[in-house]
């Protein structure tokens, strides 16, 4: 008997140095962004269209052809477009000290409407998806078994199932208008969405998405997606995403900075505005179909980051997503999803795109217990 908690007691002291040595490697860990964020994806709103710009010159005999059919006929059409791409490029460029800057200054100006919503609890969880995580994490757990939990999607490898509380989604509306009409200063989410929030600059990362993502997503998406990152995610992006009728309506045709994304709907009250999945990036647009996917308040659409995909025209009300890109270093350091290269690594901020030098990859095996 005594041996049996002499074992037990070595094997907690070992759990609880894997946890700390996971925590401190989170806090000291370098993150970095791929140099072709300040070139590549970047979105020309009025023409639907992703172009790369790494110089004048470069973008004139690249894409002058196709914006000319897309209606950029006269050159001050052209020096306009100009004018937006460079504006774009500087902000990448400021981006990492200017969400720091925000960050703080939100910290100490802004007071939180509903402070628990930032740390997460099993309440806030719907109770199909705490059955979910808890399958995914017992010693039985299958993809085949995980399959049978989830419901049914049209488009390949997209799954859905409930994540949230009605309540908790209110709550958490609540706290992001609350700080929608403060004074504090806001970052815009991504290239593509004029209108929502950037949670890490809220402060919702530590209390709230990285133990989300460590204890409840990591578990399923390593059985769904173990080819794409799924079992080794360690860092994410986390924001929401406003639509209105008097400002984004809709979302075009994309992929995303992620190895795996969870969308969840978070309200309000609208019609229409489904999802729709086309292939995978690699597959040309000509042989691709889209299939329309329902979306439905409290429930999650997961997905591979490189399947193209858009959001269809709210036909009234206001829809709010939370999306976390969610990101693996050992998949991305290797080729980087957005310029489809080695990544070129630029220092970042906090967790940056996810990137890390190699040696730092190598602190990631250390302890890899869940």
């Amino acid at each position: 008997m005594l041996l049996t908690f002499v074992v037990f007691d070595a094997w907690c002291i070992f759990v609880f140095c894997c946890q700390v040595m996971k925590s401190e490697k989170y806090e000291f860990q370098k993150y970095y962004y791929c140099a072709c964020f300040t070139t590549d994806n970047i979105f020309l709103d009025e023409y639907k269209l992703h172009v790369r710009f790494a110089s004048e010159q470069q973008f004139r005999q690249d894409f002058s052809p196709v914006l000319q059919s897309l209606g950029c006929v006269t050159e001050q059409q052209f020096q306009d477009v100009l004018t937006k791409i460079n504006q774009e490029v500087d902000r990448r460029k400021c981006f990492g000290r200017t969400s720091v800057e925000r960050a703080a200054a939100i910290r100490d100006i802004y007071q939180p409407l509903h402070p628990h919503v930032y740390h997460l609890q099993e309440s806030f969880l719907a109770p199909k998806f705490k059955h979910i995580a808890e399958y995914c994490s017992g010693p039985n757990a299958s993809k085949e078994g995980l399959l049978e939990l989830l419901d049914e999607v049209p488009a390949p490898k997209v799954y859905r199932f409930p994540v949230f509380e009605r309540q908790f989604c209110e709550e958490l509306l609540q706290e992001l208008e609350h700080f929608e009409q403060s004074a504090a200063p806001k970052g815009r989410p991504n290239t593509m969405n004029h209108y929502g929030i950037l949670l890490n600059e809220l402060h919702f990362d530590q209390g709230f998405i990285t133990p989300f993502r460590e204890r409840y997503l990591h578990p399923i998406t390593a059985l769904l997606y173990p080819d794409w990152g799924g079992h080794c995610l360690d860092t994410q992006k986390a924001f929401v995403v406003k639509y209105d009728m008097n400002e984004d309506l809709d979302l075009s045709y994309h992929y995303d900075n992620a190895e795996i994304t969870l969308n969840v709907s978070l309200g309000k009250d609208f019609t229409e505005g489904n999802l729709y999945f086309g292939d995978m990036r690699q597959v040309p647009l000509s042989e691709s179909e889209c299939t329309e996917v329902q979306h439905k308040v409290t429930e999650g659409l997961l997905h591979r980051g490189q399947h193209m995909h858009g959001a269809l025209p709210i036909a009234s009300g206001q829809r709010w997503n939370l999306i976390i890109w969610m990101r693996a270093s050992q998949v991305r350091n290797q080729l980087c999803p957005m310029c489809q290269r080695k990544p070129s690594l630029l220092e970042g901020e906090g967790y940056a795109d996810g990137f890390t030098c190699q040696s730092d990859s190598l602190v990631n095996a250390s302890c890899s217990l869940a």
